[in-house]
């Protein structure tokens, strides 16, 4: 199973921090899983204009075939400003509209705030379901007074992360054993 984990920002470390947790979770409880930790922050990502994804070369390239090879993918993203960044908007942007077509979308949340809780409901969840995502309906809500000196110090949100992983690789297992049931019936 390969799982792709996104940190969708390039500023900030709350999300890091919950991506890398969960990543180092994952490798424990799944040690047969391929697991990529993808951190814009990192890469040197172009701007959509409209091509193909496998059109454009270097870092932007490597980002959307990782995602396009995985199984799996956990987002994760802060909020700004009431939206999801516009960097990871422009991942969405590079990929093709089934992009998450047989895949597993499941998601992390972090914000300020608990006034933000909505934006996956309302900004995050429609765009993938449009992308064709089978996306796991819960997801992980981060706050700022959860973090203290880049840890998650809140044992209800480890406790959260580490459900929706069960969930992801669950749901991840679940959905390949009815593809090929489904593909078994066409007998060639």
């Amino acid at each position: 199973m390969n799982i792709v984990l996104l940190s969708g920002s390039i500023v900030g470390s709350k999300t890091r921090t919950a991506m890398n947790y969960t990543s180092t979770k994952i490798q424990e409880k799944y040690p047969d899983a391929e697991v990529t930790l993808l951190d814009l922050a990192d890469y040197q990502i172009q701007f959509s204009d409209g091509r193909n994804y496998m059109e454009y070369e270097g870092d932007t390239k490597y980002i959307t075939e990782k995602i396009m090879e995985a199984d799996a993918i956990i987002f994760g993203t802060p909020i700004f400003q009431a939206s999801i960044p516009a960097t990871l908007k422009n991942v969405f942007d590079l990929l093709p509209v089934n992009a998450f077509q047989d895949k597993i979308v499941s998601m992390i949340v972090t914000a300020g705030s608990s006034k933000h809780y909505l934006i996956a409901e309302q900004q995050l969840k429609p765009i993938l379901a449009y992308m064709k995502a089978q996306i796991v309906q819960t997801y992980v809500f981060i706050e700022e007074k959860d973090f203290h000196r880049k840890e998650i110090v809140n044992d209800d949100v480890l406790f959260r992360i580490d459900r929706l992983i069960e969930d992801t690789v669950m749901l991840t297992e679940t959905y390949e054993k009815i593809r090929e049931a489904k593909d078994a019936e066409y007998g060639f």
